[in-house]
């Protein structure tokens, strides 16, 4: 079920797996939002790159399915939060854990934000053509 303008003057968005079994909601507050061209995003959503957008770890709170998560990485540092069952890429945990980088895709409702640009471009997979006007950073910009 997608959004309509109207839905989104709400304070939080709605965002879950592919199969369902998590669920979680999120400020429509995000701080930043790029397309990750690094090659562990490219492996980690098997696409090209991973829209995210970026904000304080606290404005996500889960709603459904704490014990359907898998955490690929270190839990207590940076790491990535999928669905167990069907593997979908939820968000990830950066920034010395106190910021998520939701991906885009999981989101039901649409957010405010869009992406500001393309990052880690010198790393983008070489068969993937960047064909938008958006700036293009070798890291994560400043």
């Amino acid at each position: 079920m997608s959004s309509t303008p109207a839905e989104n003057t709400h304070a939080t968005l709605r965002s879950q797996c592919l199969c369902g079994a998590v669920r979680y909601r999120v400020a429509d507050a995000f701080g930043y939002a790029f397309n990750c061209h690094c090659s562990q995003c490219r492996r980690a959503t098997g696409s090209a790159f991973k829209p995210f957008a970026g904000i304080e770890r606290g404005s996500l709170r889960l709603e459904q399915g704490e014990g359907n998560l898998l955490v690929y990485g270190d839990p207590d540092a940076a790491h990535d939060v999928h669905c167990r069952h069907c593997g979908s890429l939820l968000y990830s945990v950066v920034r010395e854990g106190a910021f998520v980088h939701v991906t885009m895709g999981t989101l039901i409702d649409t957010p405010s934000i869009r992406p500001q640009g393309h990052i880690f471009v010198g790393s983008r997979a070489p068969w993937h053509e960047i064909a938008d006007a958006l700036p293009q950073y070798a890291e994560f910009p400043p």
